[in-house]
């Protein structure tokens, strides 16, 4: 495991690896485990860090993938995004923990968000809160019933989300990363940002997108990319050009 994911959240401080390819997280978006551990296997020695979400979550023999994962050495980032009482909460992140789960997430609700964050208690696994999901903007927000736009949205959760002790929240890059640490009065602020793509890629159905050097730049800590890199002729070689663009990115803030 990188060293960089084992320290507690500061308030002050964002520890994160020490190399950018333990930054770039891969999400398993498939609905078949075999497929999913074929992608593992190619992404070797690339890639240490991977999404497994709702839809693998709900297939057969997915405790064995995380088990798997989890005994190669790998960093596991549980996309649960966990909407429900807080008592419910409580026991699935307990469990998470038991799993040795190392990134979950909760909706950025204040009970939900503490309700994880006390489950957690003294382990290392990372809290992360939902802001607003990148498939929707102020049009979409509208719709269901909200009176504020996406950028609002999220920069009021990631400040009740610091306040309810989480270590991070999931964010885009055009909700600017290092304006949101300011807004929220922490500078120690993780933040994983999907909806990256490199240029001239397809949108799907992301609408609020970046290139990995435009998140990098805008303060984004970890990306989070799937389609663009499982549906990729050569994965592996699309891996190693999105962190290579990551580090170019750092660089240039240095």
């Amino acid at each position: 495991m990188p060293d960089g994911l084992a320290i507690a959240t500061s308030r002050t401080k964002r520890d994160l690896p020490a190399k950018m390819a333990d930054r770039l997280i891969v999400a398993l978006d498939f609905h078949d485990i075999e497929q999913a551990r074929n992608m593992v296997k190619s992404l070797k020695g690339i890639v240490s860090f991977f999404k497994l979400g709702l839809r693998l979550q709900y297939e057969p023999e997915f405790a064995h993938l995380l088990a798997e994962l989890k005994e190669a050495g790998n960093n596991i980032f549980l996309d649960a995004k966990m909407y429900d009482i807080p008592e419910t909460v409580s026991g699935a992140v307990a469990s998470a923990v038991r799993r040795k789960v190392d990134f979950i997430t909760v909706h950025g609700d204040e009970h939900i968000m503490k309700a994880a964050v006390a489950a957690k208690g003294d382990s290392k696994m990372k809290i992360f809160a939902i802001t607003v999901l990148t498939s929707l903007d102020d049009a979409s927000l509208r719709a269901m019933g909200y009176a504020v736009g996406a950028r609002e949205l999220v920069q009021m959760r990631a400040k009740l989300a610091v306040q309810s002790g989480c270590d991070g929240i999931i964010a885009s890059a055009d909700d600017q990363p290092n304006d949101l640490r300011q807004l929220a009065q922490s500078a120690g602020l993780l933040i994983a940002t999907p909806g990256v793509r490199r240029k001239d890629a397809a949108a799907d159905d992301q609408k609020r997108i970046a290139t990995p050097g435009e998140a990098i730049a805008s303060g984004a800590d970890y990306l989070v990319v799937g389609r663009p890199i499982l549906q990729a002729l050569d994965p592996a070689r699309e891996a190693g050009a999105f962190i290579k663009e990551m580090e170019d990115a750092e660089a240039a803030r240095a």
